[in-house]
């Protein structure tokens, strides 16, 4: 399925939304993460993925853009989240498609825009990271599906939010 833009209305307001998604490698006791180098969320450890592309699926792209930010390929990609973030004064809401995936292949090497590194898991750095990661990172290493909604004041502060637990995304 191919995927365009949607409008979405809240409080009155209409909004595009922009596709994108987040791949978690997670190992046993560990995640890969990367620092941002560049771009929107520079200077923060994240997952790694970006924007669906046109005559992309969501899974094409997030595979594609694991490939190109880590080098690393999948072979399986469960999704596992779908986190729609707000962000005060923009008209554009951000829909992220979140995947866990248990293997991969290759070496984590670094790109033009990520730098990987693994963490413990009683050693995230939670605090170096976009402030909603600590609310949904449990459910996602519990392999729970969840369902999100954020809305931000600037890029650090979260000023309203929304997470369930669901059964099927």
């Amino acid at each position: 399925m191919l995927h365009g833009n949607a409008y979405y209305f809240l409080g009155g307001e209409m909004f595009t939304s922009k596709l994108l998604t987040l791949v978690m490698v997670v190992q046993p006791g560990r995640v890969l993460l990367g620092m941002k180098k560049r771009g929107f969320g520079e200077g923060k450890w994240n997952g790694f993925g970006g924007k669906v592309q046109s005559g992309e699926t969501i899974e094409e792209a997030a595979r594609r853009e694991l490939l190109e930010e880590s080098g690393l390929t999948v072979d399986v990609l469960e999704k596992i989240g779908n986190i729609k973030f707000e962000f005060i004064g923009e008209t554009e809401l951000l829909d992220v498609h979140v995947f866990r995936t248990d293997t991969y292949n290759g070496e984590p090497t670094e790109s033009d825009e990520m730098r990987p590194q693994w963490f413990d898991f009683d050693k995230i750095p939670f605090s170096k990271m976009w402030a909603d990661d600590i609310l949904w990172f449990p459910l996602m290493l519990q392999k729970k599906k969840f369902l999100g909604y954020f809305k931000f004041q600037g890029h650090d502060i979260i000023i309203d939010h929304k997470l369930e637990e669901v059964e099927n995304i």
